[in-house]
């Protein structure tokens, strides 16, 4: 029996070094194999890696065996940690490194000490570029051809990362080193995002070990939808003055500190991702009124974007002789603009300004914290400006709350002054107007969402390695795309891309390595990246060898109108550039190169077959409202009791655009109650049921039904005192649809007793706002009421929630606004197969 377990083990030893001298392995063990201190790397084809074979000897008795421990994954000897930092809606002009008037030290930091990158490019819009990020695919290849709260149901656009397309995360935490994840998630689906997952959709589902962020495409920094990898916390109540910008660098520090001090040896990616600078502005009053003290935006966006410009050429990050393009019909000359709305304009782009500024401050602390550990010429560090081009989400006057443009509404220059010295603390949501979006975007034409043209797409990019990235200073104008990152990692690391990840055959990375590159000699090589698609919402164009086909924009950002678009194939005109002479596409030459125009789309659309690009669809509205799968689809009727809280708006009750019921069993105990019985939304627009809060014990306990249209409106339905005992409170709405946004009449009734009956000539169109709760029994984020009935959060119910229910009847369009939907009925059915 001895001999026996000794032959078993013998030939397991040999077996298992047989693999890892295979050929073109090159594997790497430390120490002697079976102890406890061995290491090895690992082919990286498999993952996660197969167990070794047992090396030691089994006998019968434990003192005639020896014991053999598996050797502990590593990375090749000299893989670098890699802190991959991207910010959010930051135009290619926006940042001083590529030319803009906001200070960016951090990124200037890395530009002295490394690489400038002026020919890179985004995917036009958050969620898609931070899908190709992570997975070194195309977004549509990613599952995100647009964001993730307008996904369809193709393999293209469901905002599903399938598993055939593990991400860097994944690759890097199963060869070795320790992965996480700081600020904006928006790839887990919108609609899976509850706590009933699933979680593989998660940033700790994909790789990431730990999360400490927000899910979703945007939130307030000062109280936003924040958790600790799957759990929601709220770290900012009873906390003046917290931000996210800094408290998300805190954790990172903390984070890389504590795994240098118990695995100094295990390197790291850190995958940093900040709010700013999307919507809302939410910088600290210290660095508004510094940035504002500079009056960099007094002069207005014209003669902004000159100076940008002026600063380009004088950086070399764009040619001598390059144009900059006309400023749109469709925007505002400067000097057309009356005193009021220069003022309310320039006040927006100071927080804008600030905010930019403040949030690379941060990002440079973090880039110091690497140093401070003695691990900065051992890190990697990639900085993107930018996700996209600059947002022009604001519409024409800029927004003090973001969620009036995604629900279509206007506010007009002079009501934008009530909010005007509180501009970017935690009473807005605050998004400036849409001219200075084209201005950060200098030299190029459009901006967020267009994918057309590089005014979308282009992203300045900083790269540094010390010891590895020798040209310090440089700069590199090879075109590049954001696909290209994964394979960069890959390669300075010295891991290699998956065959297969959990049994799943994985399709190949899609991007190519910038290593080429770092080398000086290679300053001015042609680039290895010779062909990328681009789409969004229907605008699209195709980059091949040095030429740039690209549709005419028939949908304006800005104008975020319901009107039916035309159609996706024959409803656009098409533009030529030459980007080798033209680095700004001011010279369309698609009149007089009708054939090299041809060519360049049919490449296009042998691209879009490729990459699941197709079906095209420009339809926006539409996408919006589109059913998708989750707990709440088809559902009418729900039941809740007690407490729940942090629901997100796909999990919890749509009330839009439709009839609905809300009754409330409660108990309340001797000496009265207060308290949310359910909300959703806050301060930004929603609704919430709850007894008053009162004033000195005045008024305390009445039933509340409050509506906050967009905190434009808010209308309240009152009742009485409630007593000590059981109580059933009941709101009644009937919706005077058909039609997006229309009003309504409510009814509040307690104890089967009419109590309040109003009226409202306007409901929410299309959306609460994304980073606020459904709550039970208390509100978690924002207080819903600004004067009257004011709390403070969480505003607990003090009785007791028996049972809460709610009964929805059916939404209501317009014949119109149904004929802009899709034909969804196919696709709902199939998700739920």
């Amino acid at each position: 029996m001895k001999a026996i377990g000794q032959c078993v083990a013998i030939a397991s030893l040999v077996f298992g070094l047989a693999i890892r001298s295979a050929p073109g392995i090159a594997q790497q063990v430390t120490g002697e194999l079976g102890s406890p201190s061995a290491t090895t790397t690992i082919s990286g084809k498999q993952l996660p890696p197969p167990d070794p074979a047992f090396g030691g000897v089994i006998a019968e008795k434990a003192s005639e065996s020896k014991a053999w421990w598996p050797p502990r994954v590593v990375p090749p000897k000299g893989a670098p940690n890699v802190l991959l930092i991207m910010t959010d809606d930051e135009g290619f002009g926006a940042p001083s490194t590529f030319g803009g008037v906001v200070e960016t030290p951090a990124l200037e930091r890395l530009a002295k000490n490394g690489l400038r990158y002026t020919q890179f490019h985004s995917a036009a819009l958050c969620s898609p570029t931070r899908a190709a990020l992570i997975t070194g695919r195309n977004h549509h290849v990613a599952g995100f051809g647009v964001v993730g709260e307008a996904a369809t149901g193709f393999p293209g656009y469901d905002s599903v990362i399938q598993k055939d397309t593990g991400t860097i995360g994944t690759i890097l935490k199963e060869n070795g080193y320790a992965t996480s994840w700081f600020g904006k998630d928006h790839n887990t689906p919108f609609y899976l995002a509850s706590q009933a997952g699933p979680f593989d959709q998660w940033p700790i589902g994909m790789g990431f070990e730990y999360f400490y962020g927000f899910v979703g495409g945007d939130t307030s920094q000062w109280e936003p939808n924040l958790f600790r990898n799957t759990t929601a916390i709220y770290p900012f109540q009873g906390n003046p003055g917290w931000n996210l910008t800094t408290a998300m660098a805190d954790d990172a520090i903390q984070y890389m500190k504590q795994l240098k001090e118990v695995a100094p040896g295990k390197p790291f990616l850190v995958y940093y991702v900040p709010g700013g600078t999307h919507a809302p502005h939410h910088p600290t009053p210290e660095w508004i009124k510094k940035v504002s003290d500079q009056h960099l935006f007094d002069g207005g966006w014209n003669k902004l974007r000159e100076t940008i410009f002026a600063n380009q050429k004088r950086l070399g990050i764009i040619p001598a002789d390059a144009k900059l393009t006309a400023w749109p019909k469709d925007l505002p000359e400067w000097d057309s603009l009356s005193w009021e709305e220069k003022k309310l304009f320039i006040k927006q782009a100071d927080v804008y300004g600030a905010y930019l500024a403040y949030t690379d401050h941060e990002i440079g602390r973090v880039i110091q914290a690497v140093e401070d550990l003695g691990e900065l010429d051992n890190t990697l560090i990639i900085y993107i400006s930018g996700d996209n081009g600059a947002s022009a989400e604001g519409m024409l006057n800029g927004t003090p709350n973001e969620f009036t443009t995604f629900n279509g509404v206007a506010v007009p220059v002079k009501d934008q002054f009530l909010w005007y010295e509180f501009w970017g603390s935690e009473r807005t949501f605050p998004h400036f107007a849409a001219g200075w979006a084209w201005a950060m975007d200098t030299p190029f034409k459009w901006v967020k969402q267009v994918a057309s043209h590089r005014g979308g797409t282009a992203q300045g990019v900083c790269m540094s390695w010390p010891g590895h990235i020798k040209d310090v200073g440089g700069i590199r104008h090879q075109f590049h795309h954001i696909i290209d990152i994964v394979p960069t990692i890959l390669e300075a690391t010295g891991v290699a891309a998956p065959e297969t990840i959990n049994g799943i055959t994985q399709r190949p990375i899609e991007g190519v390595s910038m290593v080429y590159t770092w080398d000086k000699a290679n300053a001015k090589a042609p680039t290895k990246h010779n062909t990328q698609y681009f789409e969004m919402l229907g605008n699209r164009a195709i980059y091949h060898d040095g030429w740039m086909a690209a549709t005419t924009p028939v949908t304006i950002p800005w104008e975020l109108g319901t009107a039916t678009p035309p159609d996706v194939i024959t409803g656009y005109q098409w533009e030529l550039y030459n980007l080798k002479d033209d680095a700004t596409e001011a010279n369309d030459l698609a009149a007089k190169m009708p054939d090299k125009l041809k060519e360049l789309q049919d490449v296009f659309y042998a691209e879009a077959k490729k990459y699941n690009v197709l079906p095209l669809d420009n339809s926006t509205l539409a996408r919006f409202l589109t059913q998708r799968p989750s707990a709440t689809a088809g559902r009418t009727h729900f039941e809740y009791s007690g407490e729940l809280k942090g629901v997100p708006a796909a999990a919890a009750p749509n009330i839009l655009e439709k009839s609905y019921t809300i009754t409330a069993q409660v108990d309340v105990p001797e000496g009265g109650a207060e308290g949310m019985i359910v909300t959703q939304g806050g301060r930004f627009g929603g609704y919430g049921l709850f007894l008053s809060k009162g004033d000195l014990g005045i008024g305390r306990g009445k039933v509340v039904f409050l509506y906050n249209l967009l905190d434009l409106k808010r209308t309240a339905w009152e009742g009485p005192e409630l007593s000590a005992g059981k109580h059933t409170i009941k709101f009644d709405f009937k919706f005077d649809g058909p039609g997006l946004g229309k009003g309504g009449t409510g009814v509040l009734s307690v104890d089967g007793k009419e109590v309040a009956k109003n009226s409202m000539e306007h409901t929410t169109p299309v959306m609460f706002p994304e980073d606020e709760d459904f709550d039970v029994g208390q509100d978690t984020r924002t207080p819903l009421a600004l004067i009257e009935y004011r709390y403070d959060c969480p505003f607990k119910f003090t009785g007791k929630i028996n049972k809460l229910t709610f009964d929805l009847g059916p939404a209501q369009y317009t014949e119109a606004e149904r004929q802009q939907l899709p034909a969804i009925a196919d696709r709902v059915a199939r998700a739920r197969d």
